[in-house]
């Protein structure tokens, strides 16, 4: 689902080797213009020999529930959250996780101006940062701007 217009930009954390890993990636447009929406798209990847599951709170594979994205223009200022904040009973039920099969994947599509206050044109970076919730490691943050 990848195309020109998508852009992902490299994080400092180390990579594990794309063939025996489980992981996230998250891509967006380069360029949105202002009052469109801002699609992120969010693939989760299994490129090992088993199934595995993932929690999908705090993540796109549910309705915007939760902060878990942090966004932030150049200056470094965040952008307001303004979506719910689900309370949550622990431990998760089994419905809560999704399992992914060996070598296959999972996309979920969001509109991050359902649950941010993107008011201004700017660039932006998006970082996710539910992965100690989720379990989903993504490699890399996004960004894109607003015009």
């Amino acid at each position: 689902m990848r195309n020109n217009h998508v852009k992902e930009t490299q994080s400092a954390t180390s990579q594990p080797s794309p063939q025996k890993a489980f992981f996230a990636t998250m891509q967006i447009r380069d360029t949105i213009r202002t009052g469109a929406p801002v699609e992120l798209v969010f693939t989760v990847y299994n490129h090992t020999d088993s199934l595995v599951k993932f929690l999908r709170w705090q993540t796109p594979f549910e309705p915007l529930m939760s902060q878990y994205l942090e966004i932030k223009d150049e200056q470094g200022e965040e952008v307001l959250y303004k979506g719910p904040m689900a309370k949550r009973m622990m431990p998760p039920p089994a419905s809560s996780y999704l399992a992914l099969n060996p070598m296959d994947s999972l996309v979920a599509k969001v509109d991050i101006l359902k649950g941010y206050a993107l008011t201004r044109p700017a660039k932006y970076t998006i970082t996710y940062t539910s992965e100690n919730v989720s379990g989903l490691k993504v490699r890399k943050q996004v960004s894109f701007v607003y015009r």
